[in-house]
């Protein structure tokens, strides 16, 4: 039997310096038995660091960042109303921890506030009732004439959680197997965790997008200034942020967390004027619905990026 090929991470950087810091992340990510893509740039200058920055990767939550620019985009023109209301029943509504599909009885929202719901608790109800308003074939399409190469919206976030029980049940267990599995061989049991089928988008096109929404180069500047303000209610700070807290630095993100993928996306600003997107997204190879050291490991690659960037 022929030994596995060992895994070589590609890595982008500026300069040497920069290339020391990412092979250094990589390395950490390796010897937690993660594999992924992380992608750091400074808006304003577009100096960067990472690693296998072109490589496609399902999104779970991460894809609720450009459900919201088209909804909100929308907004700005008119063609969706903010104080819109949306009745949610919990019995036909999405799975999910937090927000509305952890709700025991039918709710009426207004449309501004699903999108809050959606960025700030990662509420996947919300999201598919945004869905139900911003159809995925008409947020794949504007993200195309965006021209926002590398990411890919091709189905709801209920979606996921139909793919793995249709595989594996109820068995969660079971599930995350057969994900971990699945990423060794390249042939995937549950659909939507497959490049070729899911929500995907690489850590260039994501901090393509970011640069965008942060220099308000894309849709109406309304959309843009209001998704920035909405990613920066997120609740979760155990990624990206849990090593970049301070009273000068603001972080604003959106995680995505489904079975052996743990993401985040987002935007570091310090008061001196800094700005640095980024993208980590990440797949363990463990058989754990929790990975605090892998959330850290995240943190501290975002920290090393961001401190070398601002030098």
């Amino acid at each position: 039997m022929n030994a596995r090929p060992q895994y070589r991470p590609a890595h982008v950087a500026d300069d040497g310096d920069l290339l020391d810091v990412a092979e250094a992340i990589a390395a950490d990510w390796a010897a937690l038995g993660v594999r992924g893509s992380f992608l750091a740039r400074r808006i304003d200058t577009g100096e960067q660091l990472g690693f296998d920055v072109d490589e496609p990767v399902p999104l779970a939550s991460v894809v609720k960042v450009p459900l919201a620019l088209v909804a909100l985009d929308r907004i700005a023109t008119g063609e969706l109303d903010p104080a819109q209301p949306v009745t949610v029943d919990p019995a036909t509504s999405s799975v999910g921890s937090t927000g509305l599909a952890a709700f025991r009885y039918p709710a009426t929202v207004a449309v501004g506030d699903l999108l809050l719901m959606m960025l700030s608790v990662s509420d996947n109800a919300s999201a598919d009732a945004l869905f139900d308003l911003v159809p995925v074939e008409d947020v794949d399409a504007r993200l195309r004439a965006w021209e926002c190469a590398g990411i890919r919206v091709r189905h709801r976030l209920n979606r996921m959680y139909e793919c793995a029980a249709g595989a594996a049940g109820d068995d969660f267990s079971l599930a995350l197997e057969l994900a971990v599995r699945d990423d060794r061989t390249g042939r995937h049991t549950i659909e939507t965790l497959d490049p070729a089928y899911a929500n995907v988008g690489t850590a260039t096109a994501l901090v393509d997008l970011l640069q965008r929404v942060w220099r308000d180069r894309i849709a109406h500047p309304d959309a843009t200034a209001e998704l920035r303000r909405l990613m920066g209610l997120q609740v979760f700070t155990q990624r990206l942020a849990s090593e970049l807290r301070a009273d000068t630095l603001r972080m604003s993100g959106k995680t995505g967390t489904f079975l052996h993928l743990r993401h985040e996306i987002g935007v570091v600003e310090a008061e001196s004027g800094d700005r640095v997107a980024m993208a980590a997204l990440t797949r363990s190879d463990r058989r754990a619905g929790l990975a605090p050291d892998i959330d850290l490991a995240i943190g501290t690659g975002a920290r090393r990026a961001f401190e070398a960037l601002r030098r």
